[in-house]
């Protein structure tokens, strides 16, 4: 990117984010994620570097936070709160070790203080001789607001310093300033808003922001109502000395009556900081806060203050950022990926970026109405999310950062792979499709499909697999996969001896395939792992099931009139038909379903969040072997919602409407061993 690009790219970057920064901090509203948001900045902060004569005073880069409400008391800080510069990975860590190694004299040995970032709310205690008088918010870092009614009412604040031992005795006189986050726990948050779906009251986002709005309201006695913590994570004296690095100032702190983390580690090396940021990667999700990444600090106070400060922050301390579930990144370009039933779907094509630990560079954009409606061009910088294995999708386009490079996204009129017109099924469906059953996109993806995990589970017939099988001619559908040899196989480029043995030897051992994984391996329309049990289990064998009427298939408890239809249509079409012989002549014979019950026969199943013990899939699997439902959303046949961790709140909300019984994931444990 040249400079005058980098300019103009620079401007658009800081407006975007300054108005970020406003509605988060002043306002306590967020208009992205906070991810999205240190993505921005990220990029912004690589720009200047680069360009390090376009950096202005009033680049975000340069400040902490936003403009103090005017209803509170402004009260200056005794020394600036600062913001901490980010670090993503690995090898910026190591660079930052690197920086401030040239800054000592040489043979210097460091020391790191390493703790968990807490999602919360920044705000300082000032203690006179150990009796609270004072709580002042981050403000702008210089200037903060005075809450200390509000901060009173939380019990974890102590209003007199307790009487510690020896070392911390002198810290009940004179002026004491504790630093902390006010933070409201997963499970207060979750609690909060499930009494204000019951009251019919809208719910709050997250935890953070309704800790902020929470401490700024004008009356206390709303604040005592909503449970809220402080978690202490510095020390302050006039005399610096008497605080000689960060791992005594957190002892301290305890012995003085407050909390601070007790995930904290003391390393000397990068090493042992990124062995326990792999630990705390997976067991943040067990916190009861929430927490994004660990802040790392030189342990020894007096080298810390040597380095100095660069801009707004310090240099001997960065924030390690955990892979995010949401970045920015901006969209190459759109196509049309055609999938096993004929929809027709717009992809975005990014440019890469890494969200939630992997590099994403395509996203669902699910069909040409949302294209539309969320107004996404190709050339347009969006945010991206990816949350554990779901798929990527374009949450929004940054319109402010468009240049008129942009260009909109047309539907093709035809189907990119085989050029049949795309048609909709009914006039009011969102969705276009490509009905030739026998276009080369839908062929290889139903292969696929039926190979997949939750269907027959067939080892080693993956996506490249299956192209290079159909490129060969040893296969044009599903069924044709069991009549592969060894030695046709061979005759592939990515087949030796062992591998296409094992190929031909996994096919072979699916000849005799659940009922319900048959079923939907097939691919039918509307046709889920849960819907296939239901009517496997209704109608226990395939040809009892495909001579159902539309009246027969409206017999089974969850079947609409969507999914028997789209059920008989398929029994009908001949092509379908010629393919379950195709089956019958390989010697493929579903399994037929035994009749058994279990004891949570009758009972439905909903999980909301991430469960520690198990995947969302085991969970399902083990349910449905005692007899009970899984479900994918919260309905009034649902009779247990399981909540695991980083829940979000519509199932929380739907469930609390409808009176639906919360389980943890240990009680939803004491069913399952019953």
């Amino acid at each position: 990117m040249n400079k005058n690009k980098a300019q103009e790219r620079i401007s658009k970057l800081r407006e975007l984010i300054n108005d970020y920064r406003y509605h988060y901090h002043v306002l306590d509203e967020s208009i992205m994620s906070e991810a999205a948001a240190d993505s921005l900045k990220h990029e912004l902060t690589q720009l200047e570097t680069e360009y390090p004569d376009l950096i202005t005073p009033d680049s975000p880069t340069q400040r902490v936070a936003g403009t103090p409400l005017a209803a509170f008391k402004a009260i200056p800080h005794s020394r600036r709160m600062l913001s901490l510069n980010d670090v993503f990975d690995d090898k910026e860590l190591d660079s930052w070790v690197a920086r401030i190694t040239k800054l000592l004299p040489a043979g210097t040995s460091l020391e790191y203080f390493t703790d968990l970032k807490m999602d919360g709310f920044a705000c300082a205690l000032v203690y006179q001789d150990g009796m609270l008088t004072q709580a002042i918010t981050r403000g702008d870092g210089i200037v903060g607001e005075d809450v200390t009614a509000n901060v009173r009412t939380i019990d974890s604040v102590p209003l007199r310093l307790r009487e510690g031992n020896k070392d911390s005795h002198k810290f009940l006189a004179g002026r004491t300033e504790v630093r902390g986050e006010i933070v409201m726990y997963k499970a207060d948050f979750a609690r909060l808003n499930q009494q204000r779906a019951q009251q019919g009251l809208p719910l709050f986002a997250n935890p953070r922001n309704t800790a902020a709005g929470t401490i700024r309201q004008l009356d206390s006695r709303l604040v005592s109502e909503r449970k809220l913590h402080f978690r202490a994570y510095d020390l302050l004296r006039d005399d610096s000395t008497e605080v000689p690095t960060n791992a005594f100032a957190y002892q301290t702190l305890r012995e003085l009556g407050l909390l601070a983390n007790p995930q904290v580690t003391t390393v000397k090396s990068v090493k042992e900081i990124i062995k326990f940021a792999r630990v705390w990667e997976t067991k943040r999700h067990d916190l009861p806060f929430n927490t994004d990444g660990l802040v790392i600090k030189i342990n020894d106070r007096n080298l810390f203050e040597r380095l100095g400060i660069v801009g707004k922050a310090p240099r001997g301390a960065v924030a390690y950022k955990y892979p995010a579930e949401q970045a920015t990144t901006k969209v190459k370009d759109i196509f049309v990926s055609i999938g096993r039933t004929g929809s027709a779907t717009p992809v975005a094509m990014l440019e890469p970026v890494v969200v939630a630990g992997s590099t994403v560079q395509m996203a669902t954009l699910h069909n040409e109405g949302e294209v539309m409606r969320k107004d996404i061009r190709i050339g347009d910088t969006v945010i991206v999310h990816k949350a554990g294995d779901i798929i990527p999708e374009v949450i929004e386009p940054l319109v402010k950062l468009r240049d008129g490079s942009e260009r909109e996204f047309v539907m093709p009129a035809e189907c990119p792979e085989c050029g049949t017109k795309l048609i909709k099924l009914k006039a009011d469906e969102a969705v276009w499709r490509c009905p030739n059953n026998q276009c080369p996109s839908r062929v290889w993806k139903r292969i696929q499909h039926y190979a997949s995990k939750a269907a027959l589970d067939i080892e080693g017939l993956g996506e490249k697999n299956v192209i290079a099988l159909l490129n060969a001619g040893l296969v044009t559908e599903t069924p044709d996969i069991y009549a592969l040899t060894k030695e046709q196989v061979l005759g592939l480029d990515r087949f030796a001896e062992i591998s296409a043995t094992k190929l031909v030897s996994a096919i072979q051992s699916k000849k005799n395939p659940p009922l319900p994984k048959f079923l939907y391996g097939l691919g039918i329309r509307h046709i889920g792992v849960q819907t296939a049990i239901d009517l496997s289990a209704h109608f226990r064998s395939l040809d009892a099931l495909g001579r159902a009427t539309i009246d027969d298939l409206s017999q089974v408890e969850g079947i609409g009139e969507v999914v028997a239809e789209a059920l008989v249509e398929w029994f009908a079409e001949p092509g379908n038909q010629r393919i379950l012989d195709l089956f019958a002549r390989y010697g493929v014979k579903p399994q037929e379903v035994k009749k058994v019950g279990g004891p949570l026969s009758g009972k439905s199943f909903v999980v909301t969040g991430s469960l520690e013990t198990m995947s969302r899939d085991q969970a399902a699997e083990k349910i449905r072997a005692l007899g009970g439902t899984f479900q994918s959303s919260v309905g009034k046949d649902t009779n247990y919602l399981v909540v695991g961790a980083n829940v979000g709140a519509s199932k929380l909300t739907k469930a609390a409407k409808l009176g639906t019984k919360q389980l943890t994931e240990q009680e939803l444990l004491k069913l399952l061993d019953k």
